[in-house]
């Protein structure tokens, strides 16, 4: 039996996997990571599947018709975002028009979120699988196959007779030691050059060692609504096979990314990794997602097992802002990290998230004093984006602080994050003028220009990062988002749905 799984034609260079979807400023084009999991499930079970990734591939809805009438595939799986759900509903019933027979099924956060008003936007739609999918599809393409009913399928909604039915929710796979290496489906599907993430050297592969994230922040998607609090994670052994089958099989790859929630989440098997690759005497940098509290021993071990930066979400230089968002950090072990992390010789990305519970024009400004004072490798300014099913997005909307129930507002006509979230004495638009302001505040400060300077001088490997990155960062950077909506943080009142947005990564 043939099974497509999708991503769909959108904008170009659409991001549509990141935590956070959208075209963004710094070129980074994420991997479909999970799709690609899922796909190489379905493979190991004897299925014919193809992966295709629509917006790295430069794709449009036409290109994608003709591959389906050429493919034929039974069952379509269709990777989904918030900003883009209407549109990837239109192209599965695009590809139901051309295969009326056909199975199509929607993935990812959104979905997961709102199975039921999903299916309901079209009735092309035929089956909404929850969470975390890899052998949801697998079970679904089993029944298929077989001409079997989908009751006896965990973790799906689907339709019957004109009801939407669903069947109890999937467990969260504990054993990720039994999914396939993504690297190898990457390999065998994919274009590793089509993706690129600003905070990796050029070309990077993107893996995860670890599913779920046991803190508790309010507005991340990922835990919420998708993989759970509980962390689960591949075994050290696992996880440096994968670093050696990438070194002989991507000899060009100058950097592994780990796209864990929190790659540093259980200390003891963080150091087992590194002394591992070190003991294989790995060669490869590498770069992950890491909280602001690592410690100083740890951080050195990580340096020495190849360790080159670490992307943390420092998020508000208001410690009252911090506790509303149950971040679990103190500005003082927020310093001390990055403290550290300069001794260890670890870079950093830091992430600063505005126009959560409590802002205010003051805390704004003690945000961008913070991140100047921390003094990281790289820094992102964004306001808060809300996404169904996290508890930031039902506290917007409680408060009626979201401007717009049309999802596809959620991004700009030219696919950048849209702010549609508005707090007493901040509009949407204050917030994004604050964010370009603070970009321009933190990157043309003269220290920042030397020490960038001195940088790539001492490692050259950093100046295509840097030069690749900046190519459409600088336009953003010296214009705005918006500029003619930007002259202060005291922009004017924006509309609902207007075109104004900041972008992650």
């Amino acid at each position: 039996m043939k099974v497509l799984t999708l991503n769909p034609p959108f904008l170009p260079k659409f991001s549509r996997e990141q935590r956070s979807p959208a075209v963004t400023k710094s070129g980074t084009l994420y991997y479909p990571m999970w799709l690609s999991y899922a796909t190489g499930v379905l493979e190991e079970d004897g299925f014919d599947v193809k992966l295709v990734d629509a917006p790295a591939q430069g794709q449009g809805i036409q290109d994608i018709m003709q591959f389906v009438k050429y493919f034929g595939p039974d069952l379509v799986v269709l990777d989904t975002s918030t900003p883009s759900i209407h549109n990837d509903v239109k192209v599965a019933a695009r590809l139901k028009e051309i295969l009326p027979s056909c199975i199509t099924t929607l993935v990812g956060p959104h979905v997961s979120a709102l199975p039921e008003e999903t299916l309901k936007l079209d009735p092309a739609i035929n089956v909404i699988a929850r969470g975390e999918y890899d052998y949801t599809v697998r079970d679904l393409a089993r029944a298929v196959e077989r001409g079997r009913d989908f009751d006896q399928v965990e973790g799906i909604s689907f339709r019957r007779n004109g009801h939407v039915l669903r069947t109890p929710d999937r467990p969260h796979i504990d054993d990720l030691d039994k999914l396939p290496l993504v690297s190898r489906v990457y390999h065998k599907h994919l274009n590793v050059r089509d993706y690129f993430y600003a905070i990796c050297q050029y070309p990077e592969v993107t893996i995860i060692t670890g599913r779920g994230c046991p803190h508790r922040c309010t507005y991340c998607v990922y835990p919420q609504v998708f993989q759970g609090r509980r962390y689960r994670a591949r075994s050290a052994e696992n996880v440096v096979d994968e670093f050696q089958y990438i070194a002989e099989n991507f000899p060009f790859v100058k950097e592994v990314f780990i796209e864990d929630d929190t790659f540093t989440v259980d200390r003891r098997r963080c150091r087992q990794i590194c002394e591992m690759l070190i003991e294989a005497k790995n060669k490869i940098s590498w770069t992950a997602n890491a909280r602001a509290d690592v410690d100083l021993e740890t951080l050195r071990m990580m340096k020495a097992a190849g360790c080159r930066l670490l992307c943390v979400g420092v998020e508000s230089g208001n410690q009252s802002i911090l506790n509303n968002i149950k971040k679990g950090l103190s500005l003082k072990r927020i310093t001390k990290f990055f403290e550290d992390a300069k001794k260890a010789g670890v870079l950093v990305h830091g992430c600063f998230l505005v126009g959560n519970r409590g802002e205010n024009r003051r805390t704004l400004e003690e945000t961008l004093d913070f991140s100047k004072a921390l003094n990281p490798d790289t820094a992102q300014f964004f306001p808060l984006m809300v996404y169904p099913g996290t508890e930031a997005y039902n506290w917007a909307k409680g408060e009626n602080l979201i401007l717009t129930e049309d999802f596809s507002k959620w991004v700009t006509e030219e696919g950048l994050h849209n702010c549609v979230v508005e707090l007493p004495g901040l509009s949407n638009a204050d917030l994004v003028a604050f964010c370009d302001r603070a970009r321009r505040e933190f990157y043309l400060r003269p220290k920042y220009f030397i020490s960038k300077s001195m940088q790539v001088l001492r490692h050259p490997s950093e100046l295509k990062r840097t030069a690749k990155s900046m190519k459409t960062f600088f336009k953003y950077l010296l214009r705005g988002t918006f500029p003619e909506a930007e002259s202060s943080c005291a922009c004017p009142q924006a509309k609902p749905g207007a075109n104004v947005g900041e972008a992650c990564h």
